[in-house]
């Protein structure tokens, strides 16, 4: 029976090690030799034994915080309560609540963001992987009974399938360096592997949150190794929408490989080129991306399991950090490795600060790219009006008719949020001090969030704007024939002074430049036409004939 001296992960005498820590029948509590039926145990204040009912607990803040507030009735009808204990004192906690008193106080003491860490559940899937690799390597190395390791197994296994994300409810910002997020999760395990046995919730002599669920680690070792892990499994997803917008981006390339159209640098007319090109410019750069982010998976490999508080070790048994590790591994599938220097990885950020950077390069690329959608549809009278974008919903709620950009507009909006994420993460990390970087909360929030939001605006753009962008092609023929652009195809025939002269002409009289070209006698209009058709002058077909030499007079000479 848990007597409450033992600190976090300390080691009980080992138990004989099975063969075999998975597959094990699952048997009640009552049914269990090694732990007495429930009924048959003395109850004690802190385990489940005070059961009394109330309106509010005295120590909720007036403005219910998250978790608690589904417990409490609007009318303020009487709840069931059970008693929690810990070295403050006691609390009252919801009789329903999986979670437990040092999951209450984290809701007492961090009511600001309103968003429970459920919001990420690739983190709560994360944090349940890790618990399950350490009670399967505890029990082979002894330092935990099999069949406490067969109920804490099937309840890590019942949160990764999806259960009881709910009661994930400690908010994504707190002080801790995220002891409050590992203590929820091992509360809200050890009561799923008490229902699982046949006990009550808050019988912590049973299944105890920290001696068993926490057993050989530190919140300093498990956190991060989470985070890595839903870093990892979050960043897949993303990666899966920002290739199938990469590919849409691609798909519209070709469609409009041959609709001519006016490059532009410095927003001023430039040369001719395709709208396909432009399209498929867009394509190449999140290839890119998508590249530079996939490099940073090998980087969230390396993990400090097993280094508990400061990496020393303390508390476990010499060989439960590899056990751990290859458990893990074999969990979510992800060749992950043990770090070569347990004490820098345990304070070490500089891995969340990579990844920062290149997904805020990413993001920051994407916003560009939304930025040229937004001039390329402008108008549609007084703008660009090269391409259409799909209408999406009334732009205004006094000009009749008006249509907005909206999604390139929310998309650019979600890219500011990445880049000053990115700011936090770098401030957090700088912050750190010693052993251990206790703002490691803020990073997970900043990166969790930000690659949601890039993976959900990559959809949005994808199937709300790019599959459905159309060419306007007469707008962009007409501003091919009238661009003075097109005599940059004719310098290597008549020369940059002549060319200058003739594109100061074209300008002052609106004329078009074959005209102009062939009245001075600089070229024949056969020549001309043959050296302005679209694909030469776009690239497509590049000039396979010799270029002429230009003597200093502008003359050209064979």
């Amino acid at each position: 029976m848990h007597d409450g001296r033992r600190g976090v992960g300390a080691l009980r005498r080992p138990f004989a090690r099975p063969a075999s820590a998975v597959g094990s029948k699952v048997r009640t509590c009552a049914a269990t030799p090694r732990v007495p039926p429930c009924a048959a145990i003395p109850r004690e204040r802190g385990n489940g034994a005070e059961t009394v009912s109330m309106t509010r607990p005295e120590h909720l803040p007036h403005h219910l915080t998250l978790g608690v507030e589904e417990h409490v009735t609007k009318n303020a009808e009487p709840i069931a309560t059970r008693t929690e204990t810990d070295s403050l004192g006691s609390v009252q906690v919801p009789a329903d609540a999986y979670w437990g008193v040092h999951t209450m106080r984290a809701l007492e003491n961090f009511p600001i963001s309103k968003r429970p860490i459920s919001v990420y559940p690739d983190l709560v899937i994360a944090l349940a992987q890790v618990k399950q690799a350490a009670c399967r390597a505890n029990r082979e190395v002894g330092a935990l009974s099999p069949q406490k390791q067969v109920w804490i197994d099937e309840a890590c296994q019942r949160i990764i399938d999806g259960e009881l994300h709910d009661q994930f409810v400690v908010g994504v910002i707190q002080g801790g360096a995220g002891t409050s997020t590992n203590m929820n999760a091992n509360e809200v395990i050890a009561n799923l592997a008490l229902e699982i046995a046949g006990c009550p919730k808050g019988r912590y002599d049973i299944v105890h949150p920290i001696d068993d669920v926490n057993r050989s680690q530190s919140t300093n070792d498990t956190y991060p190794t989470a985070l890595k892990l839903a870093m990892t499994s979050s960043l897949t997803t993303m990666l899966y929408e920002l290739d199938q917008l990469r590919i849409s981006f691609g798909r519209k390339g070709r469609e409009f490989a041959n609709v001519l159209k006016v490059g532009r640098t410095q927003l001023q007319d430039a040369v001719p080129m395709t709208l396909g090109q432009e399209f498929h410019g867009f394509a190449t750069t999140l290839g890119e991306d998508i590249a530079r982010l996939r490099e940073t998976i090998t980087l969230l490999s390396e993990v400090n399991l097993g280094g508990t508080a400061v990496g020393t070790g303390i508390t476990a048994d010499p060989g439960y950090g590899a056990s751990v590790v290859r458990h893990l591994s074999e969990i979510t599938g992800q060749p992950l490795e043990t770090a070569p220097d347990l004490v820098e990885a345990t304070s070490d950020t500089g891995v969340f600060m990579t990844f920062s950077s290149a997904l805020k390069r990413s993001a920051i690329k994407l916003s560009k790219i939304c930025n040229d959608l937004r001039l390329l549809s402008s108008g549609p009278q007084a703008g660009f009006g090269e391409i259409n974008l799909p209408p999406r919903q009334a732009g205004s709620s006094i000009m009749p008719g008006k249509v907005n950009p909206v999604i390139p507009e929310a998309v650019s909006q979600v890219a500011y949020s990445v880049a000053g994420a990115d700011v936090t993460v770098m401030m957090a990390s700088e912050n750190g001090q010693l052993q251990l970087n206790a703002f490691e909360p803020v990073i997970a929030h900043a990166l969790l969030q930000s690659i949601t939001w890039m993976r959900q605006a990559c959809w949005t753009l994808r199937v709300n704007c790019i599959d459905g962008i159309t060419a306007n092609t007469e707008r962009l023929d007409a501003m091919v024939a009238s661009s003075v652009g097109v005599i940059t195809a004719l310098i290597p025939f008549i020369g940059y002074t002549e060319a200058s002269k003739v594109a100061k002409q074209a300008l002052a009289t609106g004329r078009p430049v074959a005209d102009l070209v062939v009245e001075a006698g600089l070229m024949t209009r056969e020549e001309v036409m043959k050296q302005l058709q679209p694909g030469r002058l776009s690239g497509i077909r590049p000039i396979t004939q010799a270029i002429p030499v230009i003597d200093l007079q502008g003359e050209a000479s064979e």
